[in-house]
């Protein structure tokens, strides 16, 4: 049989029912969830002086229940009840006072806001007459200690436990933990476990007390025997590194269990290492997975990290850098340093999520303000090369700076090359960058010891040492850094003047090491000395092999050597096509040679079809360049079109 809904008439409570049978009925629509009857039934108990229904209509605007639900019309009926002496509404008022209730948390809000996309001022006016209460509730601590004291001084369990904490954070009132363990008592006199677990706080903190383990236990006991899932977790530890009980693992496992079943995010995480592990219970990656995520989804951050570890390393499972990627940003936004510095190298690399530069300078940035040195060091070579963030030496110095006081040795190299390079006159921080350079060479760092033999090659503001310069690209050499190597060629085979005597046996040497180190340019530099005897025995097939190593590198010079091969069949068959292709990876290189041939068989046929708009392109970028080939070529190239275009006319004409 369908349920006899109540009609209430305008003026006041209809068919003489009293205000006991109106919440009655009211309850029983309620149970149904016929939520609107049950506010009008309610109504009618309110207007009759009921004051359990106007605590039950205050809880239907707090739950959005038959009405829009709205903290402000909440409090307006709370508040009646409340100072009727209702207690359950004192307690409930005191709460939103004591936590505020902003825009966000009501329905009220969503309506303001899509009333706001249709008409902004229309929307602005019907809310005063919709919401004549507001939609928010502003912070009030001394209102909230008012009602939360009257209600806890009525015997509130709940009120107790909230003033208790009042007391012992110094919210609204002084700070007294000696106020706050009485108001606990009181509660867990009632069995109120949340007081038994602060009580077990306080004892084991020694908060107006002196620090008591024993009795600590005790009260984290009792609240975990009611079922309290914090306590189960404090007790867990308690077991765990028996201060207040004898050391019991398995007790411990048990209620970390017990607690983890509840949802207790650091149960959670215990019980997830704990199936990692195989400690006091079965290895059950599966399990521990689950546990981690549940954790994980309230933002516990060891949760979270240690998600983002699992799925890096496997650890059993299937490495997903996608998943660990979004639990690494995630610590990040929380506030870890290391997960920020990690999110930034994922970024940074494309591993996971999809390369951004500047969402990788963002979160470099942010552990390096945390005090993270890699973070430091990676930021400031952001600002140094205008990568993700703009362009900007001084700031590129600065973190290179902390990053260098911090032991990071690149930023040592790095930053004195920085110096360096913007003093010229050498009056400024020259003496500092060299500083910097010599302190980064005697740690053993190649770097600096290939910059400092470079300013010792160049006298630059500094007296010139070759025999300085050449021992320190040995050491640099011998320990295998590959462009340390290509430099004692250079300095072997002349390139840096008369420094030292031209030995080209030992540039050889120096050049095969760097090549060997998979350094381009000393691979092109081999191929060179095989292809034309310099140094050593001509040998087209060396030469052809170490240059092609090079050209595939991207090393411009390697290509248009290539393609000069393939040109002429000079060590490999002759090909126009292929001498195509390599001439023009070397002219999107910007090699002004390569571009100058490109545009020659562009014009001419060779290899492909003629593309005279191609080759004038390509023949105005050389000149650019201030090739003189190219620009009497581009000149010809430009009058024979002339030509062409004055016959052509004649001939229509």
């Amino acid at each position: 049989m369908q349920q006899l809904r109540p009609v209430l008439g305008l003026g006041g409570p209809a068919r003489g029912r009293n205000a006991a049978e109106w919440h009655e009925l009211a309850v029983n629509v309620y149970e149904q969830r016929h939520y609107s009857d049950a506010l009008a039934a309610w109504m009618a108990a309110a207007e009759l002086g009921d004051n359990e229904a106007l605590y039950r209509i205050g809880r239907l605007y707090t739950r959005g229940e038959g009405v829009i639900r709205n903290f402000a019309d909440a409090v307006v009926w709370y508040m009646r009840a409340a100072e009727a002496g209702h207690v359950e509404a004192q307690f409930q008022l005191g709460t939103i006072y004591l936590r505020g209730a902003a825009p966000e948390q009501n329905v009220a809000n969503n309506w303001l806001k899509s009333a706001t996309q249709c008409n902004e001022d229309i929307a602005r006016q019907n809310i005063k007459v919709l919401f004549p209460h507001g939609i928010a509730v502003e912070k009030d601590l001394e209102a909230a200690l008012r009602w939360i004291s009257a209600a806890a001084a009525s015997g509130n369990a709940d009120a107790q436990t909230v003033l208790a904490e009042m007391y012992r954070r110094g919210l609204g009132v002084a700070q007294s933990h000696d106020l706050a363990r009485d108001w606990y008592l009181k509660a867990a006199e009632q069995g109120q476990s949340s007081a038994e677990y602060a009580l077990g706080d306080i004892y084991s903190l020694g908060l107006g007390v002196p620090a008591d383990h024993q009795v600590a236990a005790d009260w984290y006991e009792k609240a975990a025997q009611a079922g309290d899932a914090k306590a189960r977790v404090a007790l867990a530890f308690i077991y765990l590194n028996g201060r207040g009980r004898s050391i019991n693992p398995d007790e411990a496992a048990r209620l970390f269990l017990q607690a983890a079943e509840q949802n207790e995010p650091r149960a959670l995480y215990h019980a997830a290492r704990m199936h990692l592990k195989g400690d006091q219970v079965p290895a059950n990656l599966d399990k521990a997975e689950t546990f981690l995520r549940s954790a994980a989804k309230q933002d516990h951050l060891p949760a979270i990290i240690g998600l983002a570890e699992l799925y890096t390393r496997g650890k059993g499972i299937e490495p997903d850098l996608r998943e660990a990627a979004h639990w690494y940003e995630r610590a990040a936004e929380l506030g870890d340093v290391e997960s920020q510095f990690i999110i930034g190298r994922l970024y940074a690399t494309g591993k996971g999520v999809a390369g951004n530069p500047r969402a990788a300078a963002k979160w470099f940035l942010r552990a390096a303000e945390e005090g993270h040195a890699t973070a430091a060091h990676n930021i400031a070579a952001y600002y140094a090369t205008g990568t993700g963030v703009e362009l900007d030496a001084a700031k590129a110095i600065e973190w290179y700076k902390q990053a260098a006081a911090k032991g990071v040795t690149a930023s040592q190299v790095q930053l004195g090359k920085l110096l360096y390079s913007i003093d010229p006159d050498g009056t400024g921080d020259r003496g500092s960058a060299v500083e910097l350079l010599k302190m980064a060479a005697d740690s053993g760092d190649g770097d600096a010891k290939v910059a400092l033999a470079a300013l010792y090659l160049r006298g630059e503001g500094m007296a010139r040492e070759p025999q300085r310069a050449k021992l320190l690209l040995e050491q640099a050499a011998e320990a295998g850094h590959g462009a340390a190597a290509l430099q004692l060629g250079h300095l072997y085979v002349g390139k840096f003047g008369d420094a030292i005597e031209v030995q080209k046996t030992e540039a050889i040497k120096w050049y095969s090491k760097a090549a060997e180190a998979e350094e381009p340019e000393a691979q092109y530099a081999l191929g060179m000395s095989y292809l034309n005897g310099n140094g050593v025995t001509a040998d087209l097939v060396s030469a052809t092999n170490w240059i092609e190593k090079a050209a595939h590198k991207d090393y411009p010079a390697a290509q248009f050597q290539l393609g000069v091969m393939y040109c002429t069949g000079n060590g490999v068959p002759q090909d126009f096509p292929q001498a195509i292709t390599w001439y023009e990876l070397a002219a999107q290189l910007g090699h002004s040679l390569g571009q100058y041939n490109l545009a020659v068989m562009l014009a001419k046929g060779q290899g492909c079809e003629v593309d005279r708009s191609k080759a004038r392109s390509w023949f105005q970028k050389a000149a650019t360049q201030g090739l003189a080939a190219a620009q009497r070529a581009l000149e010809q190239f430009e009058s024979s079109e002339h030509t062409e275009t004055q016959a052509a006319s004649r001939a229509r004409s």
